[in-house]
């Protein structure tokens, strides 16, 4: 299968189109024949080494989470999805960025969305409902997102709005207009957040949710008077030290489960920022490594 790999930690240059083996699944496992797959800020990561200590790779390894296509092969003990069926989801932290990627969580891709915003809904809805979950009911509540234009942010924003919540979402003032197109009320981010807040919502904000790592979560601790009112999927250092809720994306077929129906009731669209060729991935590894971008990077396969 044709896949992109990189066999040494680099810069996006290092990634290469070649052909590689064929896997296969294992135990509650199925295989996809990839339409299209996301690119995430853990990629790069990955790619450029940063993470190695923490999550070491055996190279040449092919970057990508998650992913979107039709099912080809099924493992055992698997129910409920057959061969042909068009799914979204999760594999391991390596893998997606080829003709063929191995599942392990997964759910049916609702009609409403084409392939590559099936391919961008995977780690961002799960991270998103995660730490939306962390923070209790949102029915009848004010929610900031902190980084609210992102993949995961813009995300949470409509997963909150559909469960009921007024959200408050960050960004730079050239993506004011696409939150606003998700159901939230944008503000920028940086000092005097407080201030700003206070004149859009004179009630206060309830609770809190990080999607950006930006350096700001003490000031959401202020906000919302209490460490247990927000969560962080970003910063993990900050969160322990201030003792929010911190919140890892785990491979949850149920959690992709209810983003697909949200997307079926038109409730959860995944917001592309741009889709590249396969044989661009080096540009896609570059543009998601400038950061700021609005809504996901996919890649054709």
């Amino acid at each position: 299968m044709r896949a992109a790999r990189f066999h040494e930690y680099g810069g996006a240059e290092s990634l290469v189109i070649e052909q590689a083996p064929e896997p296969h699944p294992g135990l509650g496992e199925i295989r996809v024949r990839v339409a299209a797959a996301s690119v995430n800020p853990i990629d790069w990561k990955l790619r450029s080494g940063a993470l190695h200590q923490l999550i070491p790779l055996e190279l040449p390894a092919i970057p990508g989470r998650d992913a979107a296509g039709v099912v080809d092969e099924i493992g055992d003990g698997v129910q409920g999805v057959s061969i042909g069926d068009r799914v979204f989801g999760l594999g391991g932290v390596t893998g997606a960025t080829a003709e063929l990627v191995i599942l392990s969580a997964w759910a049916h891709a609702p009609d409403t969305w084409n392939d590559e915003q099936a391919a961008g809904a995977g780690l961002a809805s799960v991270t998103a409902m995660r730490g939306l979950n962390a923070l209790g009911s949102l029915a009848r509540r004010t929610l900031l997102v902190e980084g609210a234009a992102g993949g995961v942010g813009s995300a949470a924003v409509e997963i909150a709005v559909a469960q009921g919540a007024t959200v408050i979402g960050t960004a730079s003032e050239r993506n004011h207009e696409f939150l606003t197109s998700l159901g939230a009320v944008p503000t920028t981010y940086g000092p005097g957040l407080e201030q700003r807040l206070s004149a859009l919502t004179p009630h206060g904000v309830d609770i809190a949710l990080d999607t950006a790592a930006s350096g700001s979560l003490d000031d959401l601790v202020a906000i919302t008077g209490d460490p247990t009112r927000v969560a962080t999927v970003a910063d993990h250092a900050g969160g322990q030290r201030l003792g929010t809720h911190v919140v890892n994306a785990d491979n949850d077929s149920t959690l992709l489960s209810a983003a697909a129906e949200l997307g079926r009731q038109g409730r959860y669209t995944p917001r592309i920022e741009q889709s590249y060729p396969l044989e661009r991935i080096a540009d896609a590894h570059a543009h998601a490594e400038r950061g700021r971008t609005r809504g996901k990077i996919v890649i054709c396969i």
